[in-house]
């Protein structure tokens, strides 16, 4: 497929080192290296992650393209490879915000997750897996990339963490598929391990938390407990399927959870990374339940769980960072296509990539339903 000539700078929303704020600069487009394609990025999910290193909670270097999960078009491969692993010039992609490098330890067994580069070398260094970065600031210097750095017109990701989406899905909103739909899968299907017939409950209605209901839903649980502090999210709940709504400013979240699933939940996820929240959601299981914490924590913050309940009653407790990118994105994406995740129902806000700051800043002042996206210029123009 004939692409158009691509332009030898792009827009990117930049994280300044002294600033929490993003500002608009003109970069050089990025090239990709073997193993990896360039994409034109359609859109860009906006995420609490990218705002705990905006805020500096989360250590990550700067100058920086933050963004981790998009969807867009395949234009350029690297090395000169015209396809990669069933991938084409042209594709339909989203890409995930874990890149498994595939040769370390961890990706060598199927633990994606656990990629020892990708938290070695891009969550640590904001670099690719040859130790450097695909990004430039206009003077040559370095620029970090937060996973693709997707808040730009044109990423660099390996291929390794794309996945080609059907023509019927909507290329703008399956950017969420990237972490939203990654991270909500690998909860329920790995780490949580719902099973039909199941009661769940999920602490936080965030877009990760929302997410959740669907993959629940999928999963087969019969009963699906919210809980939230605002209305509005707790009524989007409600409209993507739970079951139950708590509202912990009005009601003991533990209390009406053990209440709604008669006598606790099978599987509970904590999806805000917040002390209190943790300590609740340890308490709301039933006998032998699992607890998956899914939130990431702002600094060194610690999440305190009774000791003898775990022991006596057989509960168990797992991290979830995210799916298994090789092979749960391609499931994430078949879910869209059959119609069991709807990103439609989850994308509540859009912005223009100009306005990427004015996003994160709705989001830090709890506005955000669901989950905003960017768009990009370059892929209306193109």
């Amino acid at each position: 497929m004939a692409m158009p000539p691509l332009p030898k700078f792009m827009k990117a929303a930049v994280l300044s080192a002294n600033s929490p704020s993003l500002q608009i600069e003109t970069i050089p487009t990025p090239q990709p290296r073997a193993g990896e394609a360039l994409v034109r990025v359609a859109a860009c999910g906006v995420c609490h992650s990218d705002l705990h290193v905006m805020k500096g909670e989360v250590s990550f270097p700067r100058p920086a393209v933050m963004g981790h999960e998009i969807s867009g078009t395949i234009v350029q491969f690297g090395a000169g490879v015209a396809a990669v692993d069933g991938l084409n010039i042209g594709d339909p992609v989203v890409g995930a915000f874990i890149m498994p490098c595939t040769t370390c330890p961890a990706c060598l067994r199927g633990r994606d997750d656990m990629c020892a580069n990708f938290f070695g070398q891009n969550r640590l260094k904001g670099t690719l897996y040859d130790g450097t970065s695909r990004l430039s600031m206009p003077d040559g210097s370095f620029l970090a990339m937060y996973s693709m750095g997707g808040l730009a017109e044109y990423a660099v990701v390996p291929v390794s963490a794309l996945s080609v989406l059907d023509a019927s899905v909507d290329l703008e909103t399956s950017c969420i598929l990237g972490c939203a739909g990654l991270t909500s899968y690998g909860a329920v299907f790995r780490a949580g391990q719902v099973e039909p017939g199941d009661a769940v409950a999920i602490v936080g209605s965030g877009g990760v938390g929302l997410s959740l209901i669907q993959m629940a839903q999928a999963a087969g649980a019969t009963t699906i407990v919210a809980v939230d502090i605002s209305e509005e999210k707790l009524d989007k709940a409600r409209e993507l399927g739970a079951t139950h709504t708590v509202n912990a400013l009005d009601h003991d979240p533990v209390e009406s959870v053990r209440e709604y699933t008669s006598g606790g939940a099978n599987v509970a996820f904590e999806a805000l990374g917040n002390p209190t929240t943790f300590r609740q959601t340890s308490r709301m299981l039933a006998d032998g339940g699992r607890m998956v914490a899914i939130g990431i924590a702002a600094g060194a913050a610690t999440g305190e769980i009774e000791i003898t309940p775990l022991v006596r009653r057989g509960y168990t407790l797992v991290g979830s960072f995210g799916g298994r990118t090789r092979v749960d994105l391609p499931a994430v994406t078949r879910l869209v296509t059959s119609g069991d995740f709807d990103v439609s129902k989850l994308v509540t806000r859009r912005y223009a990539l100009d306005d990427a700051n004015a996003a994160y800043q709705a989001l830090a002042r709890g506005e955000i339903t669901a989950r905003a996206i960017i768009t990009m210029p370059a892929a209306s123009s193109h």
